[in-house]
């Protein structure tokens, strides 16, 4: 397995990031997840906007697209697995312990792991927890990430393989690394930005292939939903059969399984939408 590590593929075994990047000692970095198959991106120039978007709102340099797009060559030449997950990491670099930046620059990793195909439909959570609309990293896809890993665990525990988020005025938002659609009356919904959600890239071109609805919904939607799915880089869009003891029997639904279908034949004609 190579890793492209601060402007060169090393060795995965042996790559190391510094223990003062900030990307680890305070979550000061910003990340995507690009699908990859037989050593082809989908989406990437997409994947690369919102990496941008992010690394400004946490006030770090714009990261190089140019590097970041060899950096990904590179790293699928050297293993160009039938489906993988494509990791990009771009951190605050070497810093002090606390919260001020250091001055040596921005650490970037490029990494792949494989993965399977995931399944047509999946059970989901909510958790207690609240997602917080007007935070200043709100929207912003950061490594900050252990209160996903926190729900993703209670998820898990609960037989699920997601759990999704209200947000502080009880209104529908996210999951923890997915966006979430719910089926009314024959037509798509999905919570708007407004309501904290990550902009995520498969949400984006679900909006755009199927003319969904971007809809301020409460929490108990997902009580009365006629279907639920989910959308992120790796499920695509996946059907939810199961919302804490709600069964939802069929899933997919004929909407929800409509929506599938437009969105593999749409990225299947077109690699970077």
């Amino acid at each position: 397995m190579k890793i492209w590590l601060d402007g060169g593929l090393q060795d995965g075994e042996t790559a190391r990031v510094s223990v003062f990047d900030h990307g680890l000692t305070v979550g000061d970095g910003v990340f995507e997840t690009v699908k990859a198959m037989h050593g082809e991106t989908f989406a990437l120039t997409r994947h690369l906007d919102r990496l941008t978007r992010s690394a400004r709102g946490l006030g770090l340099p714009d990261p190089d697209h140019d590097e970041i797009r060899r950096a990904c060559a590179a790293v699928l030449d050297a293993d160009p697995v039938p489906l993988g997950r494509l990791r990009i990491t771009y951190t605050g670099g070497q810093g002090p312990l606390g919260s001020d930046r250091g001055d040596q620059g921005p650490t970037l990793v490029v990494a792949l792991g494989g993965t399977s195909r995931r399944a047509d439909s999946t059970a989901v959570v909510t958790v207690p927890w609240t997602r917080n609309e007007r935070g200043a990293v709100t929207g912003l896809k950061t490594t900050s990430y252990a209160e996903n890993v926190v729900a993703l665990a209670r998820a898990h525990e609960q037989g699920a393989t997601e759990a999704l988020f209200g947000n502080t005025v009880g209104r529908l938002c996210e999951g923890t690394g997915s966006n979430v659609f719910v089926v009314l009356d024959g037509e798509i919904h999905t919570p708007p930005l407004a309501s904290g959600c990550l902009a995520g890239i498969t949400r984006e071109l679900t909006v755009e292939w199927t003319g969904a609805k971007e809809t301020d919904l409460p929490l108990d939607v997902l009580e009365r939903a006629d279907e639920v799915f989910l959308t992120s880089t790796l499920r695509d869009v996946q059907a939810v059969h199961r919302v804490d003891s709600r069964e939802l029997p069929g899933a997919p639904g004929p909407v929800t399984a409509k929506a599938m279908r437009v969105f593999a034949e749409r990225a299947a004609d077109d690699l970077d939408p």
